[in-house]
């Protein structure tokens, strides 16, 4: 875009950020002649985390947008960002504001705009395309297309990550590792996308797995969920992520979306070392 402002906007949550990134692709497309360089930092919920967070926003001074419970850390978030000048503002306290205020008055009807098919929306579709035509291990020799590509064994959740992260615009693809059987050479040879491991604990993977067959009505005694075939499993994963000297994701207690989050953090922190 010629003669652009180039802005920084730093979106802060203690959650996934859902909110936040939606927000910012409904209004950003709204200001000619503004291009929004995104930073965004998710699950953002100790001192020491938010302290890593303000670094960045004094090093790369914009605006501040953030979704944060803890009212402690509100405030030095905000004390932090007046001192330095920098405009904050709680997302969501605009709107809890005006239902408690007007609850029950009939707003004015007001027409809303149809939502921008501006580059992000053509950049979520195309990522969508590839996301789901790349999933569960197909054409590994186009996985240098991706931006993300996530690897582990069966039920660690890496078609859904992957179609949470294609909706945020990134082409994700996934590879199911299977004990003994052969790795694809372009998968160990991928240098482009950002390859993470998802690794899980036995005893979670086997109660999720075996839940998976009761859903299925299929007879659990199988090497699937034995005990001592699936520790094999996971330990060969593991090495296999620490000799290609991938990202890892522990993701026994997370959800799709907290794993997505702690994902795109690894891709933002991958972006600030590499504009370095």
């Amino acid at each position: 875009m010629a003669n652009s402002i180039f802005v920084n906007v730093h979106l802060v949550s203690d959650s996934t950020g859902e909110t936040l990134n939606t927000i910012l692709r409904a209004v950003s497309p709204l200001f000619d002649g503004i291009s929004v360089l995104e930073r965004s930092y998710y699950l953002v919920r100790s001192r020491r985390q938010l302290d890593k967070v303000l670094e960045e926003i004094e090093s790369r001074p914009g605006i501040v947008i953030f979704t944060i419970a803890s009212q402690e850390l509100r405030e030095v978030l905000e004390e932090k960002c007046h001192n330095l000048g920098i405009p904050a503002m709680a997302l969501l306290d605009g709107a809890l504001n005006f239902f408690s205020r007007h609850l029950g008055i009939a707003p004015s009807v007001k027409t809303g705009s149809k939502q921008s098919l501006d580059e992000n929306y053509f950049r979520r579709i195309e990522a969508i395309n590839y996301t789901l035509a790349h999933d569960d291990g197909q054409m590994v020799h186009e996985y240098n297309d991706a931006d993300i590509v996530l690897v582990g064994v069966s039920r660690t959740s890496k078609t859904p990550t992957s179609i949470y992260l294609a909706n945020r615009g990134y082409k994700t693809a996934n590879y199911p590792l299977v004990y003994g059987g052969p790795i694809p050479q372009p998968l160990l040879e991928l240098k482009k996308p950002f390859v993470i491991g998802l690794k899980v604990s036995p005893d979670r993977l086997i109660a999720i797995r075996t839940n998976r067959l009761l859903s299925l009505n299929t007879e659990a005694n199988t090497e699937y969920v034995d005990e001592d075939s699936v520790r094999e499993e996971v330990v060969f994963a593991n090495r296999l992520f620490e000799r290609q000297g991938w990202n890892v994701i522990d993701v026994t207690r997370r959800s799709i979306e907290e794993t997505a989050a702690t994902i795109l953090n690894m891709v933002e922190t991958r972006k600030r070392e590499n504009a370095q």
